[in-house]
C-alpha cells in the first residue's frame, strides 16, 4: 500500500473490447483491474469500455475516445488513466502526450503490487528484473510521463530512479540481477535435490489469486503465512511440512497466484518460483466457488500451467469456500480427484489429507520381507524409500513390513516372504 504519499491516486480505467470477445468478458477483466488498482492503493473513479474491430496501434483506443477520456479526467479530477492491456511503447508515449496525465497499463499495476509484496531476496530480485525488462523498451517519453506526478502506483521497486538511467546502465543492472538470480536458483536446486534424496513427497498449491491458497496452507500446517482478502497477498513461495493421517510426512508449497493477462516476461521472471509446481508429486488446484468468474479462473490456471510445461502430475480439484456458496458452479474437468473444503473454517480438510494419502499410496506396493543380518543395506534401503514401516528382530534377521514405491520395489523382491 502507498505509505509515502498523502493523497490517494484517483484513476480512470479503460479497456478496448475486440469483436471476437464477449462484452461480459471485457467488463469482467475491467472489474478485476479495479481490484488490482485498489490493492495497489488507488481509487477507481469510473470504468470505460470501447468496442473496437481492431486495437488502435497508435493509441490502443480510438482518437475520439482519447479526447473524451481527457475531458472526463479533467471533470473528475483524475490523477491517472489505467489501461487494461499492456501498452506498446508507442501507445504509452502517444497517450501520455495526448492526455497530459499519468498513463499506466495493467502490467505496471501488477508489477507495482509485486514490488510491495516481495519479501524474500529472490522475490525482490525477480520483481526488479521484471520491472527493468518492462521499462527498458519504454525509456523514451516514459520518464516525462511519470514526472507529472511523483510517487504513486508504478513507482515502487526500481521506480523512477531507474528511469533516469540509459539503456546501457539498465543492461548492466540486468546482467547483475541475472547473475544473482542464477545463484539463488542453484541454491533452490540444491534444496530440491536434498528433498529428493530424503524421498519426501511434495504437494504444490496453485490457483487463481485470492482463491484461498495461503489460508489452506495455514489450516493444514498450523503456520501463519500472511493472509488478506486482496489480490497477490502472497508473492514469495512458502513450504511447510505436514503429517498425513497415516503418519507420513509431506511438504506443502504455496505458490504465487495466477491472473489473466499475465505478461509473458512476468511468467518468465517468476519461472524459478512457479516451477515448484513442476517438480511436485501432486498439485492442489484451489478454487473460490463463490466467485462468479470461476470458469475464467480455471481457464487461466490451466493456460499458465501449460506455459510452464506442467503435465502428467496428479491434480486435485479443491473447491474452497463451500460454506459461503450453495449454487452450482463449473467443475474442473482436468483434475483426477476432487474435494470440497472451507480453508478458513477447516471444513473438509481431513478428507483432503486422506485424498492426498490415497494418491501417494496408489503408486506404492505393500511388502513383507525377511532380511538376514548380513544384508543390512536392504534394511537401510527400506528406511530410505519405504513408508509406514514395522520391524521385528528375530534370531535369523529383521522382518520388515511397509509400503514401497513401485519403481523401487525390484531391490527387495528377493527377500519377500511367501
Amino acid at each position: 500500500m502507498i505509505t509515502h504519499k498523502e493523497q490517494i491516486e484517483r484513476l480512470i480505467l479503460v479497456a478496448a473490447q475486440k469483436k471476437q470477445y464477449k462484452e461480459e468478458e471485457a467488463w469482467e477483466s475491467l472489474d478485476e483491474l479495479a481490484e488490482l488498482v485498489k490493492t495497489a492503493g488507488g481509487e477507481v473513479i469510473t470504468q470505460v469500455l470501447q468496442r473496437l474491430d481492431h486495437i488502435n496501434p497508435g493509441f490502443y483506443i480510438g482518437s475520439g475516445k482519447v479526447e473524451e477520456i481527457k475531458e472526463m479526467a479533467q471533470l473528475h479530477g483524475a490523477t491517472g488513466i489505467v489501461f487494461d492491456d499492456e501498452l506498446s511503447p508507442i501507445q504509452m508515449r502517444n497517450l501520455a502526450e495526448a492526455l497530459q496525465i499519468k498513463v499506466m497499463d495493467r502490467t505496471m499495476v501488477i508489477l507495482d503490487i509485486f514490488a510491495s509484496r516481495a519479501l524474500s531476496k529472490e522475490g525482490k530480485l525477480q520483481v526488479e528484473m521484471a520491472q527493468l525488462k518492462y521499462q527498458s523498451s519504454r525509456l523514451i517519453g516514459f520518464g516525462t510521463m511519470l514526472s507529472r506526478q511523483a510517487g504513486g502506483i508504478g513507482s515502487r521497486g526500481p521506480g523512477e530512479k531507474k528511469l533516469e538511467l540509459d539503456k546501457r546502465h539498465l543492461k548492466v543492472r540486468m546482467e547483475i540481477l541475472q547473475a544473482e538470480l542464477a545463484e539463488v536458483e542453484k541454491h533452490r536446486q540444491l534444496i530440491r535435490s536434498r528433498r529428493d534424496k530424503n524421498n519426501t513427497p511434495v504437494v504444490a498449491i496453485v490457483g487463481y489469486t485470492n482463491a484461498g491458497k495461503s489460508t489452506l496452507l495455514n489450516q493444514l500446517s498450523g503456520s501463519d503465512v500472511y493472509v488478506q482478502n486482496q489480490l497477490f497477498a502472497t508473492l514469495d513461495p512458502t513450504t511447510r511440512g505436514i503429517t498425513l493421517p497415516s503418519g507420513s510426512e509431506i511438504l506443502l508449497t504455496d505458490t504465487v497466484g495466477f491472473i489473466r493477462k499475465l505478461p509473458h516476461h512476468l511468467v518468465k521472471a517468476f519461472y524459478s518460483t512457479l516451477e515448484e509446481a513442476k517438480y511436485a508429486d501432486i498439485i492442489l488446484h484451489v478454487m473460490d466457488v463463490s466467485s462468479p468468474h470461476l470458469e475464467t479462473h480455471q481457464q487461466v490456471v490451466y493456460e499458465t500451467l501449460s506455459r510452464l510445461q506442467i503435465s502428467d502430475i496428479p491434480i486435485v480439484a479443491v473447491y474452497n469456500k463451500i460454506d459461503t456458496h450453495v449454487e452450482d458452479y463449473p467443475k474442473d474437468e482436468h483434475a483426477t480427484y476432487e474435494t470440497y473444503i472451507s480453508a478458513k473454517e477447516g471444513i473438509g480438510c481431513e478428507h483432503l489429507l486422506s485424498v492426498l494419502e490415497e494418491i501417494l499410496y496408489s503408486n506404492m506396493q505393500a511388502f513383507d520381507i525377511d532380511v538376514p543380518y548380513t544384508n543390512q543395506d536392504i534394511v537401510r534401503y527400506c528406511h530410505e524409500y519405504g513408508e509406514r514401516l514395522e520391524e521385528e528382530y528375530t534370531n535369523e534377521g529383521v522382518k520388515v513390513k511397509g509400503y514401497m514405491p513401485k519403481d523401487k520395489f525390484y531391490k527387495i523382491e528377493a527377500y519377500i516372504l511367501s
